[in-house]
């Protein structure tokens, strides 16, 4: 039994797609303009697909899970679950306005005309929002939309912000934050049920690793207490004696959010020779 998974052929998702399969520790061969590939050492195998369908592949069974952006997941309204955020791919689903615009809020865009790939997020979030204005549905170049007159708004996907820029529009409102999902039909047997839950493993202890660093320092004794209270480790902090007497070192974990402000304390405490380390898997 094999479990099906469809990722995107080619863009945005589809590098990183492939690189957290790797750091799974799961081998696949995706040679040039392949569609369909099967892992030497792991029961899957991967579809490569358009983006925008493999929703419809998901729910219709022919694949059993697929990655794709949270936006194209909200868009396509399909009966699926989320089973994991990915933390790849991320981005933001915007609407935007001319630059010479006062942009209030929302009710802006009341009566107004807002150009957009997403027609469906978007009529419903301005329903929620108690704003009537008119949706025109456009596949690609949304940008251009105001500057050709065919809509005073846009909204769409925004990473850093250069394309709204160079077009002569500014980020108003996000409407969306997205990134990369791991996302099931409804309707999977036991057999795939069980694979899955072993790629959720692996997947989460990927995750982990990427928002943590292993530290390794030397510390006085006499400090010890201090610096071990700065260093909340997945338990407690490892501490061994070193030859020099009145020396231990000290092992730990550390979030990658907290790692400056805690290896500035920890230097103001006494630590030195302060080593860090990335981990490439944890498994807790």
């Amino acid at each position: 039994m094999k479990l099906r998974l469809a990722i995107q052929k080619s863009g945005r998702l589809h590098d990183d797609s492939i690189k957290l399969l790797k750091e799974c520790g799961i081998d696949v061969s995706n040679g040039l303009n392949k569609l369909k590939a099967e892992a030497s050492n792991f029961p899957i195998e991967v579809y490569f697909l358009r983006d925008d369908d493999i929703p419809q592949y998901v729910e219709d069974g022919v694949a059993d899970i697929g990655i794709v952006g949270e936006n194209v997941v909200y868009e396509k309204n399909k009966p699926l679950t989320v089973l994991n955020k990915l933390g790849f791919g991320k981005c933001r689903l915007s609407v935007a306005v001319r630059k010479s615009e006062n942009y209030t809020g929302i009710s802006f865009l009341e009566g107004k005309k807002v150009a957009t790939s997403y027609p469906v997020i978007l009529t419903k979030y301005l329903k929620d929002k108690g704003v009537n204005a008119e949706v025109h549905e456009i596949s690609g170049s949304v940008e251009i939309a105001p500057s050709i007159g065919l809509a005073d708004a846009i909204c769409d996907l925004v990473s850093s912000g250069s394309t709204l820029f160079s077009n002569g529009l500014q980020e108003a409102e996000t409407i969306l934050s997205s990134e990369a999902v791991l996302v099931a039909t409804n309707s999977l047997d036991a057999g795939k049920k069980q694979i899955i839950d072993r790629l959720l493993f692996r997947i989460e202890s990927v995750k982990k690793a990427r928002n943590t660093k292993y530290i390794l320092l030397n510390a006085p004794n006499d400090k010890l207490s201090e610096i071990i209270a700065l260093l909340p480790g997945m338990k407690s902090p490892t501490v061994l004696p070193l030859a020099e007497p009145g020396w231990s070192s000290v092992h730990s974990v550390l979030n990658e959010n907290d790692f400056w402000e805690i290896i500035e304390q920890l230097k103001a405490a006494g630590a030195q020779g302060i080593l860090v380390v990335p981990i490439e898997k944890m498994v807790i």
